[in-house]
């Protein structure tokens, strides 16, 4: 045995499985964990709102319950981006994801005053790839996507750090170029 499996280790021993035993591999997969779910319903687009499950997530870990003592985690917010991106990663939902990482981030701030500069890091970030992706979308995708980041940019420029600004410099960059 090998001290780390790999894919191909995996894979080959899944070449001795019959039909039954991959369904039940796959059955005891699904019943292991929420994520696993969400992956195979997105997967085989099995719900109607197949971004649910993954915005529950990012709106848990970026806007959290802070009267609960619940803590934001930017890592496991964009492991939900991650996940639906392997899962399906269909360019217009995954803008519609990214975007609403970015409402949920300044949201937070601006709601409860929550100033910390990695967050604004991560925000920046995101806002910056959401950008890229959701102009390449086409216009019917791209429009109302790119309303709700001018808001987004709109809200951060509360926070400091000259956040707003760059967001804004950055929309006004990216619409120069279209």
């Amino acid at each position: 045995m090998k001290a780390t499996p790999t894919w191909s280790d995996v894979k080959s021993k899944l070449a001795d499985f019959d039909r039954a035993a991959v369904l039940a591999l796959l059955q005891d997969l699904y019943a292991s964990s929420k994520e696993n779910q969400a992956f195979l319903h997105a997967r085989f687009g099995l719900c109607a709102d197949i971004l649910k499950p993954y915005k529950t997530t990012i709106s848990r870990w970026l806007w959290p319950d802070t009267a609960r003592g619940q803590e934001t985690s930017i890592s496991k917010a964009k492991k939900a981006i991650a996940d639906y991106k392997k899962a399906v990663g269909r360019p217009d939902e995954l803008a519609e994801l990214m975007t609403f990482y970015c409402e949920q981030a300044a949201g937070f701030c601006h709601d409860v005053g929550f100033s910390d500069e990695s967050f604004f890091v991560s925000l920046m970030g995101m806002f910056r790839q959401t950008l890229k992706l959701t102009i390449s979308l086409a216009p019917e995708q791209r429009d109302s996507l790119l309303e709700r980041l001018d808001e987004v940019s709109l809200v951060s420029r509360n926070f400091g750090y000259g956040l707003g600004e760059e967001m804004d410099d950055l929309l006004d960059e990216h619409l120069a170029e279209e």
